[in-house]
């Protein structure tokens, strides 16, 4: 691929920031990020959107408490390396990256036992500093992954929830199982995509979008249900399934999800949650104690074995670029966020080389 690297020297990129507390972002000229000693200077291409960025957009109680404007948002990209501190030893100019956006402290129990996953003093690229919304972003050489296979951008640019799906899929091994997928966002959708490929038998997602769902079947699921509409013990009879599900991915956060997950279990069965609940929410107990069933919570991704899985994967034919279906150039923010907030779509990606693309223009 041939890309023309912006100036490492710039005194100001376009960025888009939420510039004061309250709804709204806005578009506009920066300060140029600098590279420390070990980090590196990332000229953007591609940003994918993700409900962190809705809410802070909005300005809900959660953003409300987290974010302090001025901040530039975003944490999915993927750009190519214009500048390098002179302690950088893994990455140089011209590498296509993406980012981790959890940046960890280091020194932590977890992190100095290898499991920066864990850290307690996680901070989000993007949320609590400034992210990946602008032509330029810096970041901590331990942050970046340096991709060595060709990819395409739109798929490189949302590496960040594909592994989340990863994480959540192989949380437990699927091969030979019968897994059930609690929410067909595009995290979910992608989760589909990943314990096909990784071998499972049946995979069954549920939802109440026809339209998400409907790009479910074009991933490959075995079925899938509108839970308004069809229980999900009709999805056992019609595959002839005898003890139910031996793997749960629970990806929607919402309580009636992961009820009806732990109704449809076999004994041993394993549950990975993803999804965030806005409520507590009441679960059968005593069925989890009787049918022996194991809960695991899951956030972010396993530094970095999960991403050598997700460019492993994608270098042995698992295809999630399905999941891709509306793209935006950078001027076209304020659409790409009501494409994105209106359900009816997978994961809407921006284009940061470009200020306006046609509609359903690929960016690749």
């Amino acid at each position: 691929m041939d890309f023309t690297p912006g100036p490492a020297d710039s005194e100001s990129v376009k960025a888009l920031v939420k510039t004061a507390a309250g709804p709204g972002l806005e578009l506009t000229e920066v300060p140029a990020p600098r590279p420390g000693d070990r980090d590196v200077l990332i000229k953007v291409l591609r940003t994918g959107i993700c409900g962190t960025d809705l809410h802070i957009a909005s300005w809900d109680d959660w953003a409300a408490g987290t974010v302090r404007p001025p901040l530039v948002l975003g944490h999915e990209f993927v750009g190519e390396v214009v500048a390098v501190g002179p302690a950088v030893t893994r990455a140089e100019p011209g590498d296509l990256v993406s980012g981790e956006g959890h940046l960890v402290c280091g020194s932590c129990r977890n992190c100095m036992a290898g499991r920066r996953h864990l850290c307690v003093r996680t901070l989000g690229l993007g949320v609590h500093t400034d992210g990946a919304f602008a032509e330029m972003v810096v970041l901590p050489e331990s942050n970046v992954w340096v991709h060595r296979q060709p990819v395409d951008l739109d798929v490189a640019a949302i590496f960040d929830p594909f592994g989340n799906a990863v994480h959540t899929a192989l949380a437990f091994p699927v091969l030979g199982e019968d897994v059930l997928i609690t929410g067909a966002g595009p995290i979910g959708l992608m989760a589909a995509a990943v314990a096909r490929h990784a071998g499972a038998r049946h995979v069954v997602i549920t939802d109440v979008s026809d339209y998400r769902l409907e790009l479910a079947r074009k991933i490959g699921v075995s079925l899938a249900l509108d839970v308004r509409a069809v229980p999900i013990g009709r999805a056992q009879r019609e595959l002839d399934m005898k003890e139910g599900f031996d793997i749960g991915l629970e990806m929607s956060g919402r309580p009636e999800a992961l009820r009806d997950m732990i109704a449809n279990m076999t004994h041993g069965g394993r549950i990975a949650v993803l999804g965030l609940p806005t409520e507590d929410i009441p679960i059968d107990m005593a069925r989890v104690v009787t049918h022996m069933l194991t809960i695991k919570g899951i956030y972010g991704r396993e530094m970095y074995e999960t991403w050598y899985a997700m460019s492993v994967m994608l270098q042995s034919g698992l295809d999630i670029s399905p999941v891709i279906t509306n793209r935006f150039g950078f001027e076209q923010h304020a659409e790409a966020f009501a494409a994105a907030r209106s359900g009816r779509c997978g994961k809407v990606v921006i284009d940061w080389t470009r200020p306006t693309l046609p509609a359903d223009q690929p960016t690749s």
